[in-house]
């Protein structure tokens, strides 16, 4: 690769891509540098180490995050929040994976925008301090486990499930104590499974509305909200 002008973004997406492309464990200051076409301790000018690199690329995750209109309602800004990380993370579930488990943090005051934004969309909906501290942790602990969970495809997963799904269908057939079971599976084997964070988010909003008696909720989420295309909790 020919030598390019070195910054601290382009450091961070080409950690990013590289992250995304062999895990984190794939990701070395070695690595990284061959594919800048630079020396490794050139990189050392714009991250201080391993830890700098790895919050930096979380913090790029956080920064793709589109931050809502605030005139909006409370509930539509927090849909809004809530499907565009739900979308930024599952295009990067290897990040997701390095904040859950405290290995990344963002850090840029853009990232912690998202953050501020999450908090004070909860806020408008009426919750005092310690209750918007305890919704937003119950919140990012939806988001984070339903980034990790549907984005989870080794090879042959889909295969495994199926079979799976035809084991349970069989013994569902032979036994009267799996009556919900036996009625669920045909709809569980049509699922195509997309990654969606919608109808979560959604109930997860329902249940704040009592938290502001008397104040008039705006319209409920149309059908089609989803996410788009594409212990603490985890620090989002």
């Amino acid at each position: 690769m020919p030598r390019q002008t070195l910054s601290r973004r382009t450091v961070l997406d080409a950690g990013l891509r590289l992250a995304d492309e062999r895990g984190l464990a794939g990701l070395t200051m070695r690595r990284l540098a061959a594919e800048l076409g630079v020396e490794a301790m050139s990189l050392y000018n714009h991250v201080a180490n391993k830890r700098d690199l790895l919050d930096g690329i979380a913090a790029r995750v956080y920064e793709s995050i589109p931050l809502p209109d605030p005139a909006l309602a409370w509930d539509e800004r927090l849909r809004l929040l809530g499907n565009s990380a739900f979308a930024a993370f599952a295009a990067h579930p290897v990040v997701a994976r390095a904040v859950v488990a405290g290995q990344a943090d963002p850090r840029s005051v853009r990232a912690l925008r998202v953050v501020d934004e999450f908090f004070g969309a909860l806020l408008d909906a009426g919750l005092d301090g310690s209750s918007a501290v305890r919704r937003y942790r119950s919140l990012v602990g939806l988001l984070f486990g339903a980034v990790l969970v549907q984005t989870a495809s080794p090879a042959g997963a889909q295969t495994h499930q199926a079979d799976l799904l035809d084991d349970w269908s069989r013994t569902a057939a032979r036994s009267e104590e799996l009556p919900h079971l036996r009625l669920i599976l045909p709809v569980m084997a049509a699922d195509e499974c997309r990654p969606d964070f919608g109808p979560e988010l959604d109930l997860f909003i329902d249940g704040l509305r009592p938290a502001r008696p008397g104040v008039p909720a705006s319209a409920p989420a149309p059908a089609s909200a989803s996410a788009p295309a594409s212990a603490s909790a985890p620090r989002l």
